[in-house]
């Protein structure tokens, strides 16, 4: 009887990390090694790239008005822009098919630091600096061993897509991170639910629960956080729908199952009601008033765009019972749904980057963010002889650590549908769910810079899979094993450390650049 206490306990207590101080050490010391690395030299090149020409310039127009406004001219006015003259920064509104809550975090920066480079990229540089951090956290909880968090934190950091993005005022950074961090919150409260039964076995001196239920527990800090995050997250881009739904499902069947370690027998079927609405509330309702806390800048101000919309309709249904100001917004949606889901110029579109879904996890396709071609010899300090130099940012990912991480997540789901090893569940379910709904829209245009919700969790996976390889502290050949890990990791760090001219627009000859375009055509 007592041997079956301590499994019952044990396995309860599973995740209690005794080494706190070690662990906050490791995450601080290689996040602030990341913001190092993102920080540096970021204002450059001091002009609007990419869909910065979307973003950046939309939060110029949070800033001052509290609702996105155009622009003169379109892209013809970034050149201005990045000189300094903003003379093209229109009254009118601009109609935008995405949340605000991305160009508000990108308006801080340019609150701070004016309307350029440095400016609108601070907020992307603040927030990829915050994805390796959760990662960090995520893979040392989920694996129970801070070095394998480092490990992970380590590969992040020098993942060539995430320092991109780390480095331009695109929105999907900031849904990163939110999501890293609401799924590092739901991983926490896995631990502390069963910590707490664990808790209160030993509080009332019992082997398990006996075939009762146990204590109901409404208060669940770390879900609450992680409805907050995924709130956010929605409040970035939509489809971090999918997230909610997906460890919405989870959630209930580990606090299920939870009970029915600790002895609840056939009672426990009762969490699907007694835990299950309760996370319903705290990961689906909560998130709702967050989300539609992004748009309080547009609600309080006339000028956004359909946001007369209710006061010149007001015999619609919407106006008649949301009211004027609700009604124009519920109607906003409607449009930017139908753009997403159903704007037949978005079939037909085509672009010379974009990247079907299913070659994601190989780079297969990666995007070109910035080009310029054809610099002289003697110019913009390019050196080459009997050629050119050219200066690109390429969205393009450390191939040796996405690939790695290609081969160990298929290992992954070994081990966790036949090993039954839940932890490599989680990275897997949140691939799945910010990877395979994009498959849906593959009839359109997708680009490989979406994969950026994936890398933080391919890059848990492959830490952990080196962790197996690591394996016990005291196994005979850990030295030997120590090497390989070793070596996989500082192949993913010297790869970046090629690459990085590509990720940096640092100037190179045509040849030196040709060298890093290992899939040919595929990569130009």
């Amino acid at each position: 009887m007592m041997l079956l206490v301590l499994t019952t306990h044990q396995a309860l207590d599973d995740g209690r990390l005794r080494d706190r101080t070690a662990g906050w050490v490791t995450t601080i010391t290689i996040t602030a090694m990341a913001f190092a690395l993102r920080i540096w030299n970021v204002g450059f090149p001091n002009k609007i790239l990419f869909d910065e020409t979307y973003y950046a310039k939309e939060a110029w127009g949070i800033l001052h008005s509290g609702y996105e406004r155009k622009w003169t001219d379109g892209k013809e006015s970034n050149p201005q822009i990045a000189q300094g003259d903003l003379s093209g920064f229109l009254e009118d509104p601009a109609y935008v098919v995405h949340p605000p809550l991305g160009k508000q975090l990108i308006a801080v920066g340019e609150s701070m630091f004016g309307m350029n480079g440095f400016g609108w990229r601070f907020a992307s540089v603040i927030f990829g600096t915050l994805l390796v951090f959760f990662t960090i956290r995520l893979a040392r909880r989920l694996s129970r061993s801070t070095l394998v968090g480092a490990i992970a934190g380590i590969l992040l950091t020098f993942d060539g897509l995430a320092f991109v993005m780390s480095r331009l005022a695109l929105l999907d950074i900031f849904q990163a991170t939110f999501t890293v961090a609401a799924v590092s919150a739901i991983v926490a409260d896995r631990d502390w639910f069963r910590h707490k039964l664990a808790d209160h076995l030993r509080k009332h001196n019992l082997n398990d629960l006996g075939g009762s239920f146990g204590p109901v527990m409404l208060w669940r800090p770390w879900r609450i956080l992680a409805g907050l995050l995924l709130g956010a997250a929605v409040a970035v881009k939509w489809n971090s729908l999918f997230v909610i739904a997906v460890f919405g499902l989870t959630v209930v069947a580990w606090d299920l199952g939870a009970r029915r370690l600790a002895g609840a027998g056939s009672k426990s079927w009762w969490s699907i009601l007694a835990d299950g609405v309760p996370a319903f509330v705290q990961l689906v309702v909560l998130a709702v008033p967050v989300y539609m806390a992004s748009w309080l800048g547009w609600i309080t101000t006339s000028g956004g765009y359909y946001r007369d919309w209710g006061q010149n309709n007001p015999e619609e249904p919407l106006v008649r019972f949301f009211g004027e100001a609700w009604g124009s917004l519920i109607y906003y949606h409607q449009k930017m749904y139908g753009f997403h889901t159903g704007n037949q110029m978005m079939v037909e579109a085509e672009h010379p980057y974009e990247a079907h879904p299913a070659g994601w996890l190989f780079m297969i396709r990666p995007i070109g963010i910035e080009a310029v071609n054809d610099i002289q010899p003697g110019e913009e300090g390019c050196d080459a002889v009997g050629t050119t130099c050219l200066q690109v940012i390429s969205g393009l990912g450390t191939p040796t650590l996405w690939w790695a991480a290609a081969i160990a997540i298929g290992a992954a789901v070994v081990w966790w549908l036949i090993g039954r090893d839940w932890r490599f569940s989680v990275p897997l379910l949140a691939i799945a769910s910010t990877w395979i709904p994009w498959f849906r829209y593959a009839d359109r245009p997708l680009f490989f810079f979406y994969a950026i919700m994936i890398i933080p969790f391919s890059s848990i996976i492959l830490a952990m899979a080196l962790g197996k390889i690591l394996g016990p502290a005291d196994h005979p050949k850990r030295r030997k094993r120590a090497m390989i890990v070793g070596i996989i990791i500082a192949l993913i760090i010297a790869t970046f450390a090629f690459f990085y001219p590509v990720y940096t627009a640092e100037t190179m000859s045509r040849p030196a650049w040709l060298m890093r375009m290992w899939l040919g055509n595929l990569w130009i």
